[in-house]
């Protein structure tokens, strides 16, 4: 009978659990609550580079097998009287692995007295840049990478590096790389510091001199638009000026799987963070606390020769492609 009751009673306390209530100090670690979880992934997704250009596929579990229309149906002339003939598409299937992301992020033990509700309000920003940030640098330059691919790796692999600078030529080497593979381009990866490279690309017909009749200006700055597609900017000192991705994004995909999770400490000692001295910073000794959120997500690229690059020589010259 006494088992039954306290049974009960902790059910009430967890039917009862309010994170506009409950104290940081008296929920240490669990399940980022939901409100501000949900928050925590939308930051996060609308200012990943790659979760923006990305398919997101749908995640229940750490691992996912699923298809792909990697060839469509084609279409037929047909005389009069004549059987339409048919065709199959082409389906392939996909593995994606979700690896977990951690990030630790020091505070003020004064926030031990907000409630859930407001601590994960003035942290979220924190957390998502971090989780954002890294999961970018990993999955397009293949910095610190734990997957399989990165969009560097497979486009090394494709041998689709085109050498140099940012000009008329080496965009239009990219094109060819992506269109004489089959595909599209729907999206850039590149830095606002390539801006003014990137006004410099025109279309129109090349004179014997080498002028341009007729010049039309493929960069959009309004839209920051090339050639009719979104760019999208890298902001990160992984990537270098000059670089520039291109490719279609719909052979790119990601995943989710799980709610993020935290916990809080009083105590660590944090060996990857340093005072002014070089030293581990101690939460104990100055009266700091810090939370520790980790997420779960998936990543893959389907097609590596989907994409191309142009990176300037000094990095692209030895390791990379040769320029076409």
């Amino acid at each position: 009978m006494e088992k039954q009751k306290s049974l009960k009673l902790n059910l009430q306390h967890f039917a009862e659990f309010d994170p506009d209530h409950v104290l940081l100090q008296d929920a240490k670690t669990g399940e980022i609550p939901k409100e501000q979880g949900t928050l925590v992934l939308k930051e996060i997704i609308s200012n990943s580079v790659m979760m923006q250009l990305a398919q997101h596929e749908e995640m229940t579990k750490q691992e996912k097998e699923f298809q792909y229309l990697a060839e469509g149906v084609g279409a037929y002339w047909v005389g009069e009287g004549e059987v339409i003939r048919t065709s199959r598409p082409q389906w392939l299937t996909a593995k994606m692995v979700a690896k977990k992301l951690g990030v630790i992020v020091p505070v003020s033990r004064e926030f031990l007295q907000y409630t859930l509700s407001d601590f994960f309000a003035q942290v979220r920003p924190l957390i998502a840049e971090a989780f954002y940030k890294k999961f970018d640098e990993a999955t397009i330059l293949g910095v610190d990478n734990p997957f399989p691919q990165s969009l560097q790796e497979s486009i090394t692999d494709a041998d689709h590096i085109v050498a140099g600078d940012i000009t008329n030529d080496s965009f239009f080497d990219l094109s060819d790389l992506v269109n004489e593979a089959g595909f599209d381009i729907n999206a850039y990866v590149s830095k606002k510091q390539n801006r003014s490279a990137l006004r410099r690309i025109v279309d129109g017909y090349e004179q014997a001199d080498g002028t341009i009749t007729d010049p039309v200006r493929l960069y959009n700055r309004s839209g920051n638009t090339l050639d009719g597609s979104p760019v999208v900017d890298l902001e990160s000192a992984e990537m270098d000026k000059g670089e520039l991705f291109g490719g279609n994004f719909n052979y790119v995909r990601y995943g989710i799987p799980y709610n993020l999770n935290y916990s809080i400490s009083e105590e660590a000692q944090l060996s990857s963070i340093v005072d002014e001295n070089g030293e581990p910073i101690n939460l104990f000794e100055r009266e700091l606390i810090a939370i520790r959120a980790t997420m779960d997500v998936g990543f893959m690229v389907l097609k590596d020769d989907a994409f191309a690059k142009i990176e300037p020589e000094e990095n692209g010259g030895e390791d990379g492609g040769e320029t076409p």
